[in-house]
């Protein structure tokens, strides 16, 4: 009797049988350690709000923390780096965490003008945009004991005397300097002319307002509504295109200066991350967007839902870049 063999083509074909046989043993034994292997994040996440602490940044990347930490299951460190309208944290940002997806950073409207009127070496485009969350629209607020009852009052002094209505506000060449300046252009005053008194954030120009050192403000309107509920600031105006229910103002349209403006905020990556991150962590902030309990921040501070992903939010950076640098142009403050 012949001893049975295997034919050439079974001898081959029986090792790679046996390794695919493992390899699905092997899916079925571990699916839950399998699919943990693979899912983003594996580790903690970080976020950089390139402000003070009390401003619309922190404010952001605080209410990020919460919401993300439920959503992915993992611990979410918020930390501060603030200065020169967000580029000392821009700069720290995109040279020292290159292809890292680990490392988040709260952006805005605020730091785009930033970059123009700083000069920052360092460039939005230099990171990698993920997603735009919120706007935020501002209000024109004065101390309790202030003379001006009305913007009418307030513009009525800008153009008597420009530069003695000194205004609190954010960041040089930030949301707030821009409405102030589009403000004076609008009444026939020298935008050039405006006494506006910068701050690295909004928890530091509360203050200055809440102190009485300057004749008015321009602030986030989450960033001062306890103040308006408490009575220690006065709502003049908003620069929303209709009244807000939480604000009890007018808008500037309304009160005869024809200008508007919302401040947006958006979550960027370092530069360098790969592509299937970057899906990974545009994915994340989708159902992010989408939950319940973001909504609920929403509602809570008084954001607006501005949600854009991906290249539609890239589009529009490009494009927001063009025009902050154009009114900024207009205005003198580059």
């Amino acid at each position: 009797m012949q001893p049975i063999t295997a034919s050439p083509i079974a001898r081959l074909a029986l090792p790679a049988a046996l390794a695919l046989l493992a390899t699905g043993l092997a899916g079925c034994a571990t699916p839950e350690g399998k699919k943990s292997a693979g899912a983003f994040p594996a580790k903690g996440l970080r976020v950089m709000a390139p402000a003070a602490p009390g401003g619309g940044w922190d404010q952001t990347s605080r209410e990020l923390q919460g919401v993300l930490r439920k959503q992915v299951g993992k611990p979410v460190e918020v930390y501060n780096r603030g200065g020169a309208g967000g580029t000392v944290g821009l700069a720290d940002f995109a040279e020292n965490h290159k292809g890292d997806p680990y490392e988040l950073m709260a952006t805005g409207q605020i730091m785009v003008g930033a970059v123009e009127t700083n000069n920052s070496p360092v460039k939005l485009d230099q990171t990698t945009p993920l997603v735009r969350l919120t706007a935020d629209y501002e209000v024109i607020v004065v101390p309790k004991a202030s003379p001006y009852k009305t913007v009418k009052d307030l513009t009525d002094a800008l153009k008597a005397d420009t530069k003695s209505v000194s205004i609190a506000g954010g960041s040089a060449g930030g949301t707030e300097q821009l409405l102030a300046g589009m403000i004076a252009k609008d009444i026939g005053a020298d935008p050039s002319q405006v006494n506006y008194v910068a701050h690295s954030g909004g928890g530091e120009a509360l203050i200055t307002m809440l102190s009485g050192k300057v004749k008015a403000g321009i602030s986030g309107i989450s960033e001062v509504s306890d103040k308006i509920e408490s009575g220690d600031l006065r709502p003049l105006a908003v620069s929303s295109p209709q009244r807000l229910p939480d604000v009890n103002a007018p808008t500037l349209k309304e009160s005869g200066v024809d200008v508007e403006l919302a401040n947006w905020r958006g979550v960027m990556a370092p530069p360098g991350i790969s592509d299937s991150d970057e899906k990974a962590l545009e994915d994340m902030f989708t159902k992010l967007a989408k939950s319940p309990e973001w909504k609920q921040v929403l509602q809570k501070r008084g954001w607006q839902d501005n949600f854009l992903a991906g290249q539609e939010f890239e589009t529009f950076l490009t494009q927001e870049t063009k025009d902050v640098r154009a009114i900024l142009g207009e205005l003198g403050l580059t």
